[in-house]
């Protein structure tokens, strides 16, 4: 039975990105019987344009009928002076909550061919291979009270709340424990249960719920000690798994252990192994239409669709090998270049990856 797949090129570089997946998903089509149907919907700042809200009910309708989805990026300076309600972030916010997307999956792997693009010495991080679990659709970004209020003294308050349920730690500690048994069977919690009563429960929780995998090692990390060993010494992680907002910092950390936030993609679950799936990078707006934005981590998030979404593992891992192939080949889009490479444009490097899919 033919999948559906729905494509959000969304705003900034998110077309051009979302276009070169897109000649991936084509070319498996063609060349190796992957039967699926591509449909697009507007999300995010292109939405308000068309519509004046990020997220479009009838893109939520196509999302929820859809059996996997793939975005390019939503944001920019544009949106910004209009009220937080409708900026281009709640479509996406609201496409997480809507879909109960709440397992975050991302990858900080470095690729061999890559490792002097790195800010880190190469020993420090050659052979990095780190799964980020974030928690998504909880914590201080969807916690309510929230908002800006007027004080008696005439001042303004911003406040929000950090709020997790012990179900909802549960979940997302498990599907990190999970994943870890396919790996190094380590995984590091990390929390602030030291000045948090969230995520003290937090803690507790994951204690509880680790003591059914007595095979995986499960350690404790303050988030501040966390994002200093990331680039201290980051191979001591196999798996990390935390609340919404410290994964959304530690997460893009951990990708310029990498050499490029360009190349990491991510795979956003619900329950049942549905998802959305986008390059970790945001709009990237003041390189937006200029042909330089790397499209592999949208490229990967195909291949992360296809083996979590579609079950089509031995294709994602095809996607891989193609993506190492046009490495080893010394292209290189502009994040990523370095002496003795050929630098080359997002178009190009699309071509390359089909070329490789092609010839394997």
């Amino acid at each position: 039975m033919s999948k559906n797949i729905l494509i959000l090129p969304g705003d900034g570089i998110g077309p051009e990105i979302v276009s070169e997946a897109m000649k991936v998903l084509v070319c498996l089509r063609d060349d190796y019987g992957l039967d699926v149907d591509m449909d697009e919907a507007l999300v995010g700042g292109a939405a308000y344009d068309a519509i004046g809200h990020p997220l479009p009910e009838a893109t939520l309708q196509y999302a929820r009928e859809a059996d996997a989805v793939l975005l390019g990026a939503v944001g920019g300076p544009k949106w910004e002076p209009l009220d937080i309600s409708v900026r281009p972030e709640k479509g996406l916010l609201g496409l997480r909550s809507e879909l109960g997307l709440f397992a975050n999956l991302r990858p900080a792997i470095l690729y061999p061919q890559l490792a002097e693009a790195s800010t880190l010495r190469p020993e420090v991080v050659s052979g990095l291979d780190i799964m980020i679990v974030r928690e998504l659709t909880g914590g201080i970004y969807f916690g309510q009270p929230r908002g800006v209020r007027d004080l008696e003294n005439g001042e303004k308050e911003g406040y929000n709340t950090l709020i997790y349920k012990e179900s909802e730690v549960e979940r997302i500690v498990r599907v990190a424990m999970d994943i870890a048994m396919k790996r190094g069977r380590r995984v590091c919690s990390v929390d602030k249960a030291n000045v948090l009563e969230c995520t003290e429960l937090w803690r507790e929780v994951a204690i509880r719920a680790g003591s059914d995998y007595p095979d995986v090692e499960l350690s404790h990390m303050y988030v501040d000690n966390a994002a200093m060993q990331l680039v201290r010494a980051p191979k001591q992680f196999d798996v990390m798994v935390t609340t919404n907002m410290f994964g959304d910092i530690l997460s893009d950390c951990a990708a310029m252990l990498t050499g490029s936030i360009g190349m990491l993609p991510s795979a956003s679950l619900d329950e049942n192994g549905k998802g959305m799936y986008e390059p970790i990078h945001g709009s990237a707006p003041d390189i937006s239409g200029k042909g330089l934005a790397n499209p592999l981590a949208t490229i990967l998030s195909v291949a992360m669709l296809l083996r979590y979404s579609l079950d089509e593992p031995s294709l994602a891992e095809r996607i891989e090998q193609a993506v190492n192939s046009v490495l080893d080949s010394g292209l290189r889009t502009p994040d990523i270049a370095s002496p003795g490479t050929v630098e080359v444009g997002t178009s190009e490097m699309g071509d390359a990856v089909v070329k490789a899919l092609r010839a394997a």
